[in-house]
């Protein structure tokens, strides 16, 4: 463990620990800062309110592409695809694309025009394409998220919220294909200059993605990623005049005031157990995994475990021997697996002797004993 841990046993319940940035609030109607790989929020503000989300809806039409189908494909675009309004990479009826140039002409240009031939070559009509964005969101349990369109344009039944829109990024980040689209800054895509709208890619170091949008009656949103020394962190702002500066601002503010650790390590002893009637009455208790958490400098991580009290022999090394719970300021933020470290075998005890044993080793009587025996005999 890199940190001191008191271990205790204790029943406890797991609970979401939400630590706050410094004061100052940002503009945005909504907004969240995501550790993508602790998990830990670092940053929220009215982060379930259901809003419109313009262009970031491409997220998820991007996703969706880049783990159904092949990028390398090429694709006709269809008429439908054509003259779509609003932002637009200006596709062509008849002009033939690879699905990864119109990713480019998606993310980047932030096409609707894209969007609706990615939708028809993935889900063969825009209604069917939602069908597959609904059930990626069930999937990955955005809650607060409805789709009804591959673009993002406004609809009543059409919206996100600031948690799930960062869950969703999160997520897509992982996908290789998806983060090399999204942090290309220019291309070249069907004999089209591309530039990528995203300013935080110039402006911000480690700034890795993801998208921008913006329609009148959803106002200024933002999704944004970025890496440092290992740790990926997402920022989403929903209806934010100043999204480039409030991005800037939570983004390094997450990164000077946690650190990621590594808090338990597998094969850490985290405590003991007893064993009832074993031949070793105590035998260690070892952490199954790793466990890793953002943490800042004042905050003093602690482990309990699970509440089983004394176990019974036997008990075999590996066996399951409940969870580990990771505590900050006294809420749970993490648990592992723990097992016994060694094995305590059911104790032998000598059994008793049984009656007939005892007689069988009685001494013989002596001739005298006979003889007295005998002599009373014959008297009766």
């Amino acid at each position: 463990m890199k940190r001191v841990f008191a271990g205790t046993a204790a029943t406890l319940l797991a609970a979401v620990l939400f630590l706050p940035l410094r004061a100052g609030a940002v503009s945005a109607r909504s907004a969240y800062v995501l550790d993508a790989v602790s998990g830990r929020v670092l940053f929220s503000q009215n982060p379930d309110r259901r809003s419109l989300i313009a262009s970031t809806t491409k997220i998820m039409t991007a996703l969706i592409v880049c783990e159904q189908c092949n990028v390398l494909d090429r694709m006709r675009i269809p008429r439908e695809a054509v003259g779509i309004e609003g932002s637009s990479m200006y596709l062509k009826e008849g002009e033939v694309l690879t699905l990864q140039e119109l990713l480019y002409g998606l993310m980047l240009s932030s096409g609707n025009d894209a969007a609706v031939a990615l939708a028809i070559y993935c889900g063969g009509t825009v209604e069917g394409f939602a069908e597959l964005m609904n059930d990626k969101a069930r999937v990955l349990g955005m809650t607060g998220t409805h789709f009804e369109n591959p673009n993002g344009l406004d609809s009543p039944g059409h919206y996100s919220t600031a948690r799930d829109l960062a869950v969703l990024a999160a997520y897509a980040m992982e996908n290789p294909i998806f983060a090399k689209t999204v942090s290309t800054k220019t291309v070249c895509a069907g004999n089209r200059a591309l530039r990528n709208h995203n300013k935080l890619l110039w402006m911000l170091e480690g700034a890795d993605g993801v998208k921008t949008g913006y329609t009148k009656a959803a106002g200024r949103i933002l999704v944004s990623s970025a890496t440092r020394d290992g740790r990926r962190l997402i920022a989403v702002t929903l209806d934010d005049p100043n999204d480039w500066q409030d991005h800037q601002a939570l983004l390094c503010d997450g990164f000077s005031r946690f650190a990621l650790e590594k808090l338990v390590c597998a094969g850490d002893q985290v405590g003991t157990a007893e064993v009832i009637g074993g031949e070793i009455t105590q035998v260690p208790v070892i952490a199954g995994e790793d466990f890793t958490y953002s943490v800042a400098p004042e905050e003093n991580p602690q482990l309990m475990l699970s509440a089983r009290g004394p176990v019974f022999a036997p008990v075999a090394e590996g066996e399951e021997a409940g969870f580990a719970y990771i505590l900050i300021e006294g809420k749970a933020v993490g648990k592992v697996p723990v097992v016994y470290g060694r094995t305590s075998e059911q104790k032998q005890e000598e059994p008793e002797r049984p009656f007939w044993k005892f007689w069988e080793k009685r001494p013989a009587r002596n001739q005298t004993e006979d003889s007295l025996q005998d002599a009373v005999n014959k008297d009766d």
